[in-house]
């Protein structure tokens, strides 16, 4: 299959279309995905939402892990406290406090990823006012992406999993993994199935790399 986007310099691509299809093709060594849950998610009423549709592909039906454990991996897989009956038991669940230092507001004060690379509960804190409007990335910028999370966040989690093999991102969103990994001079691999954020994730990419600790 041909890449939407591939730098070799850096070890990163990004492919577009369904992971489902895509992922028996490729070599990794790693997974750490941000999924659809299966919640039907919306913006809350009075919130400001992302330009275009504000809805999460594939978010309305439950979700179904099982193509992601039959790659064998190492991983990390967010929300997956929805999913949790079809997941194996861990010890190693990994906590994202994203409210560390606010108060709590309409949104969850929490986010939790299972694991199956840790043998206890790990937290990683990191402030995030939902949506992104946190949001730094050359200058303020309104969220990308409905359900978008920090750069910061995923170089702590990818920091988590002491990989220097390839990391792997079959539900890529605008590409905060992918980033995350260039960042840190890792080689990764993006899928996402909507084109519009294959080209947001590909800009993002061709950005210098930025200092750890910027949100985006």
């Amino acid at each position: 299959m041909t890449p939407y986007y591939h730098d070799e310099a850096a070890g990163i691509t990004i492919y577009h279309g369904d992971c489902r299809d895509v992922l028996p093709g490729l070599d990794a060594d790693v997974l750490v995905t941000d999924p659809p849950y299966g919640i039907g998610w919306r913006t809350p009423p009075g919130r400001s939402r992302p330009k275009g549709s504000w809805s999460v592909t594939g978010d309305d039906v439950p979700f179904d892990p099982t193509h992601l454990l039959a790659l064998g991996l190492p991983s990390v897989i967010f929300g997956a406290n929805h999913f949790s009956t079809l997941l194996p038991a861990s010890p190693g669940w990994i906590v994202w406090d994203k409210r560390h230092n606010m108060p709590s507001n309409d949104q969850s004060d929490a986010e939790l990823a299972w694991t199956n690379i840790l043998g206890s509960v790990r937290t990683i804190r990191c402030t995030w006012n939902g949506g992104g409007s946190l949001l730094r990335e050359n200058g303020p910028q309104r969220s990308i992406h409905p359900t978008q999370k920090p750069v910061q966040l995923f170089c702590s989690v990818i920091v988590l999993t002491r990989t220097t093999g390839v990391i792997i991102d079959p539900y890529m969103g605008t590409g905060t993994t992918i980033r995350a990994a260039k960042d840190l001079g890792r080689r990764a691999i993006g899928i996402e199935i909507e084109e519009r954020y294959c080209e947001i994730a590909a800009r993002r990419l061709q950005q210098s790399v930025l200092p750890l600790g910027v949100a985006s």
